[in-house]
């Protein structure tokens, strides 16, 4: 792993963006995407830049089941508001937490990433070392599927919601070996909250127990995070 450490997540989106910029103009045509307040100011960046998305592929990483296209809440939602409407590419793909048929709909996400392999993927990182809702205990060779979410992830989200009811109990989310069959990763990590999931996945053991770990395997992953969030790195 690679690690690039910033003073704070304004320059950290800098340098995830000079890293998709880069890997874009030598050829990159799929660019796996992930929402949250982590990946904002890489979009920022992207928005602002001269970067022809017109001919790119994005392949998000997950959505809530129940929720329409239009909710504020859905990360369809998000991905427009933040990127999509000011930067428009040839082909968007969220999961579609309305279908009839979940499993259905997890079927062909699994196919779809199948056709269009990654060539950079975006990650951010939970506290617990969770990746997309790959909460720990999750298998590396999982692919796209349905997950429950805890108990805790609904609580914590429901303060976007008008009560926790509102809340969905599921995902659709792309599976570790998805993301693992990506050609690149970006991780980005900001805050002192963060610290230990960091120091997990990039220096203790590789255990379900974190997803994260997973990718001291992978040929080719950087890091982006703030002095924070690398404070308890060793190395």
């Amino acid at each position: 792993m690679k690690i690039i450490i910033t003073k704070d997540q304004t320059e950290g989106g800098k340098k995830a963006f000079e890293i998709f910029a880069d890997g874009i103009k030598h050829g990159a045509k799929t660019l796996g995407l992930a929402t949250g307040s982590t990946p904002i100011t890489l979009y920022e960046n992207m928005i602002a830049s001269d970067l022809d998305c017109s001919a790119l592929t994005s392949i998000n990483l997950d959505e809530y089941v129940g929720l329409s296209f239009d909710n504020p809440q859905s990360y369809h939602y998000f991905m427009q508001k933040h990127l999509f409407d000011k930067k428009p590419f040839k082909h968007s793909y969220v999961p579609n937490g309305m279908a009839d048929d979940i499993q259905a709909e997890v079927d062909r996400y699994n196919k779809l990433i199948a056709e269009n392999p990654i060539d950079i993927q975006l990650l951010g990182i939970g506290r617990n070392g969770h990746i997309a809702f790959n909460e720990p205990g999750t298998s590396f060779d999982s692919l796209t599927h349905e997950v429950k979410l805890t108990q805790n992830t609904i609580e914590a989200n429901s303060r976007f919601f008008d009560s926790i009811d509102e809340v969905p109990k599921s995902a659709i989310c792309m599976g570790i070996k998805n993301i693992m069959a990506s050609k690149k990763i970006v991780l980005m990590a900001f805050g002192e909250q963060k610290a230990d999931a960091i120091k997990k996945m990039m220096e203790g053991p590789i255990t379900e127990e974190v997803p994260a770990s997973i990718l001291q395997k992978h040929p080719d992953v950087t890091v982006i995070c703030d002095q924070a969030a690398a404070s308890k790195l060793s190395k």
